[in-house]
């Protein structure tokens, strides 16, 4: 008789613990596709796991014998108000396509090693969105009365396009403007007045929007303005700052610093007027000299000079919003700039009013170019807009739009231009928008009814922070491979103009998976600076450098690296990153990891700062632009810049 051989040994024994499995562990059957109302009703919140970590298994051969790696996940823990946010969405089928990625979402805002601001973006958003289910109903029984004919119906508009106090007395205490729906880029606001004296300082304040839950509301910027007394050796400054409930008081910013300082710009501006003047008694000098070398003495001459503010002599302040941060023009002429503090969640969108307190005599206040939202019942235009069926089973291509609530104008410009491409039309494109929870009541009930007229919008089950955007780039995802299943997933901004038939020309005849293109960045190091925006810790990211990755304002990914993606939070196998962009660089890092090819296909026509000539997407373009790009398509038939 042979003997049996140790190999054959271990196939038999693993054969009988098969079988042995097979029988008491009966195969389940395939799971039925939920629709997003069943996932509602049948999913309460409490059946999480316990915080902490889940510890798995992985067997691994090395020097011929057989060990076990233990790879730690992150566990689920409770968050405050999804519960109540998810419970809530009762509504009817069709407005159900609005909230189509909630349940892919859930176990992404459930972990343990969530975004930091998770937890506070989505108990706000279950306070925003109980307010709008209240502010809907109001309106329906409203509606309902009115054409019964027993009360006047009025077409109010709520998020107007301007403020003042024009129609107050000349005398009137009012000394605030409240702003219902927040600022946008460009928007800005004007104080006219004179300082009196009292206190040798005032300030203006931009106060966030807040819940009657919190103590009070954030100031997003506070613009403190000092006047020393007469003949007193001190300079007059402006202090800038920020404050929360969280952390109070931020790091001021001085203007001018008294002493020498090496200052920075905002959306190319000078952050302080000083910095103006020492450039220009630099450049008055024969030979280039370091700033130490400067007179400093001669310097403030010249700062205290041209400083803007005086008692006794009136003044117009216009402060106004940029793409980067706030900045504020005196009597005509740029004094300061200040960078918005995003790691604060400070941001403009944010603002509620702004009031002008301390020694200053008020004339007059006005902001304008306010977010203004489109009256749905004059628009005639709405099924040309609207979002078209989708014929196939799977599309060609799904971008994804990521927007703020209140950039109505930024959305309607997008739909009646690149919108309108025929792949579009005929929806072998499909365009949605992610947005998420606004803090205010107003905006969001413009953006349900919004939602309501495109069927193009996917609402986020947070407040949109701009910390959370990385919770966007998987919702696209989910929304690419679950809901909207294409062969590719672009992802861009809502001001960006995008060549879709360009798009789909350079997509043909590339490689269906692994593939990232854009304008790729392939040697880049994570900001250590603490002041910078994409600040990131060594705690965050430890690595010098970051895996190849495209610019945020559009890019594309294919379906394979889209489905990698979300598995991968599902299963919390990837780490969640608060730079979107780097985020999916650094998760198609992992996807390649796993032995697969990646194809990173960098492209210079996606202009991530402005428009070039022969682009395919250019950023950073305002609506009139966006229109104006669409116009010189249709009739000129070039891509040319509207400058």
């Amino acid at each position: 008789m042979k003997r049996w051989s140790g190999g054959t040994l271990i196939l038999i024994l693993s054969s009988i613990l098969v079988v042995r499995y097979t029988y008491f562990n009966t195969q389940p059957s395939k799971p039925v596709k939920q629709s997003t109302y069943d996932f509602f009703r049948n999913h309460p919140t409490n059946d999480l796991q316990k915080p902490g970590i889940t510890s798995i298994a992985i067997p691994s051969k090395k020097n011929g014998t057989v060990a076990v790696k233990v790879k730690e996940k992150p566990g689920l823990i409770d968050v405050e108000g999804l519960s109540e946010l998810y419970s809530s969405v009762n509504t009817s089928g069709d407005d159900l396509k609005t909230f189509a990625t909630w349940p892919h979402l859930r176990p992404v805002l459930l972990r343990s090693d969530g975004l930091p601001e998770t937890s506070k973006g989505v108990k706000e958003a279950s306070v925003a969105w109980r307010e709008l289910v209240s502010v809907i109903k109001r309106e329906k029984t409203s509606k309902i009365v009115a054409d019964g004919g027993n009360v006047n119906s009025t077409n109010e508009i709520k998020c107007p396009f301007s403020v003042s106090t024009f129609d107050e007395p000349v005398n009137s205490s009012r000394r605030h403007l409240e702003l219902p729906c927040g600022l946008i880029e460009d928007s800005s606001v004007t104080w006219i007045g004179i300082p009196n004296g009292k206190n040798r300082s005032f300030q203006i304040e931009v106060e966030s929007a807040g819940f009657q839950h919190e103590r009070k509301p954030p100031i997003i910027l506070h613009y403190n303005v000092y006047l020393p007394e007469e003949n007193s050796t001190q300079n007059s400054v402006i202090v800038q700052n920020t404050w929360t409930n969280e952390g109070g008081w931020g790091k001021e910013e001085k203007c001018p610093s008294g002493k020498s300082t090496r200052y920075f710009q905002v959306d190319g501006l000078a952050s302080c007027y000083e910095q103006l003047i020492r450039t220009a008694m630099e450049e008055n000098k024969s030979n280039p000299v370091s700033d130490k070398q400067i007179n400093s003495s001669l310097a403030h001459v010249h700062v205290r000079a041209n400083f803007p503010f005086s008692e006794g002599s009136p003044f117009t302040a216009t402060l106004w919003a940029g793409s980067e941060g706030f900045h504020m023009t005196v009597n005509g002429r740029h004094q300061t700039s200040f960078k918005y503090r995003d790691k604060q969640n400070l941001e403009p969108w944010l603002v509620n009013k702004v009031r002008i307190t301390g020694g200053v005599s008020v004339l007059s206040g006005l902001a304008k170019d306010l977010p203004v939202s489109e009256d749905m019942d004059i628009i005639v235009d709405v099924d040309q807009l609207k979002a078209p069926p989708l014929l196939k089973r799977r599309i060609f291509l799904l971008v994804g739009v990521f927007s703020f609530g209140n950039n109505f104008e930024r959305r309607m410009a997008l739909r009646r231009s690149w919108m309108q491409y025929e792949a579009v039309r005929s929806g072998s494109v499909a365009v949605r928008f992610l947005i998420a929870f606004h803090k205010n009541a107003e905006v969001n009930l413009d953006l349900w009814k919004e939602a309501q007229a495109y069927g193009d919008i996917q609402l986020m089950p947070f407040v949109d922070y701009y910390s959370l955007i990385s919770l966007k780039t998987i919702a696209v995802c989910i929304l690419g491979t679950k809901i909207l299943p294409a062969k590719y997933i672009m992802k861009t901004d809502d001001d960006a103009f995008v060549r879709i038939d360009e798009v789909l020309s350079s997509l043909k005849g590339k490689a269906t998976s692994g593939v990232l293109y854009g304008l790729i960045a392939f040697q880049s190091s994570p900001h250590r600076d603490k002041e910078s925006k994409w600040f990131v810790s060594e705690e965050e990211w430890p690595k010098d450098s970051y895996p190849p990755w495209a610019h945020g304002p559009g890019y594309i990914v294919s379906r394979d690296i889209a489905k990698f993606i979300v598995l991968g939070h599902q299963e919390r196998d990837l780490k969640l990153f608060k730079l979107e962009d780097v985020a999916m660089g650094i998760w198609i890092e992992k996807y390649k990891n796993t032995g697969k090819d990646v194809k990173y296909i960098s492209d210079d026509r996606f202009h991530n700062t402005g428009c070039e000539m022969d682009y395919i997407l250019a950023h950073y373009q305002n609506p009139r632009k966006v229109l104006c790009l669409w116009e010189k398509l249709q009739k000129e038939h070039i891509p040319a810049c509207c400058e």
